[in-house]
């Protein structure tokens, strides 16, 4: 879904809106509900984790998100916002950040975004997430 955008929404407003997206997720399987947020070419684009019965299928809130925006033909991805909002509040960084293909997905996609995640104080860059990523 894309709304348009005069500004580019605040940190905590994007979480905010990463954490209602999370509430449509279909996750029957771990229970782990995940909803991202991209910001492309002042549009928002969200995503949430669908879960199947063949699991390594299962599409991640981000990579939904991204997909979302080039599908629209978003060409600059500025910010990413995700929130795992069944994650306990002690949970580590590394069970709340994306997974491995997810960063890659950022690594071609959003190469410059901010990604905020939601229980993490500090802002990242996708270099922060995958330091050597893949590339042609």
């Amino acid at each position: 879904m894309t709304s348009a955008q005069s500004a580019v929404p605040e940190r905590e407003e994007l979480l905010t809106l990463a954490r209602a997206a999370a509430l449509q997720a279909h996750a029957p399987y771990s229970h782990f509900r995940v909803g991202a947020v991209v910001v492309a070419d002042g549009q928002l684009y969200r995503g949430v984790n669908v879960e199947i019965s063949s699991y390594g299928l299962t599409l991640c809130a981000e990579r939904a998100a991204l997909a979302a925006a080039v599908s629209a033909g978003a060409r600059r991805i500025t910010h990413v916002a995700v929130a795992c909002i069944d994650a306990p509040p002690t949970a580590p960084a590394s069970a709340r950040t994306p997974c491995g293909a997810c960063r890659q997905w950022l690594a071609d996609l959003a190469p410059q975004a901010v990604v905020y995640i939601d229980g993490l104080e500090e802002s990242l860059t996708v270099k922060d997430l995958l330091p050597y990523a893949f590339a042609l």
